[in-house]
């Protein structure tokens, strides 16, 4: 065998461990009823933050933990602790993902996603507008 078949072979079994390793670690999207049944294992949950029930976050205190309440896509509310800064305008997201796992019935996360609204989205009357070629 030649050495370029050798060295071949070795990048493909490389690649293959690669891909591999990579769908191992993959989390999914889930509820909460699937996060609390599977306690341990990772996952995203999207939901909406609930705004009744506050935040807390002192960073004076402590600026890597921020708790909250989400409402995942079933309805089902769950605490949520971050390890982190709360995210700028967190308040005012659509929608959040979280990333992280169930422990002792909380959400544990590592990661949050923001949806917030567009600063895109066309907010004045369409039948204000003018046109120039109709003059």
């Amino acid at each position: 065998m030649k050495k370029i078949h050798i060295i071949i072979l070795v990048v493909i079994a490389i690649s293959i461990a690669a891909i591999m390793g990579t769908v191992a670690d993959s989390s999914t999207y889930a509820t909460f009823n699937t996060a609390v049944a599977n306690e341990g294992d990772e996952y995203h949950v999207v939901g909406k933050y609930v705004k009744d029930k506050g935040i807390e976050y002192n960073p004076q205190q402590n600026a890597n933990r921020c708790v909250f309440y989400l409402k995942d896509n079933e309805n089902k509310e769950l605490k949520v602790i971050y390890n982190g800064a709360k995210p700028q305008d967190f308040e005012m997201s659509e929608q959040i993902v979280v990333t992280g796992k169930a422990e002792n019935g909380v959400f544990v996360a590592d990661k949050i996603l923001m949806k917030c609204p567009s600063k895109y989205n066309n907010t004045s009357d369409p039948s204000k507008t003018t046109n120039s070629s109709d003059t």
